[in-house]
């Protein structure tokens, strides 16, 4: 099973199932992993609000999760899901959407 760090928490990397695009990075804990086993759609927990989420709560566009493999170590998962809708709260497609190149960050086009 999954190991938590002392915080209860580890880390989550979400790719697009059909592409393998690296769509984001957040963090789960208990009951975020088991909010989003029991639902299908991508649920973390935020650091800033203290507080379980929903990936999509307010926007609509949630990631269904089609598969959550863990890491050797069990500290860190890869959620497998399928966006609806733009991952990134930039309305880009992911979160990985600049390429640091030369000291500078550059827009990767769609």
């Amino acid at each position: 099973m999954p190991k938590f760090d002392a915080n209860g928490l580890l880390s989550a990397v979400v790719t697009d199932s059909g592409s393998g695009q690296v769509l984001m990075v957040a963090f789960m804990d208990q009951a975020a992993l088991d909010a989003t086993i029991a639902t299908g759609k991508a649920h973390f927990h935020s650091r800033s609000r203290g507080r379980l989420w929903m990936k999509g709560e307010s926007s609509g566009h949630v990631l269904e999760v089609q598969e959550i493999l863990v890491d050797c170590d069990q500290d860190a998962l890869v959620l497998k899901a399928v966006p609806k809708g733009p991952t990134c709260h930039t309305n880009a497609r992911s979160c990985f959407y600049r390429r640091l190149e030369d000291g500078s960050l550059v827009q990767l086009g769609d």
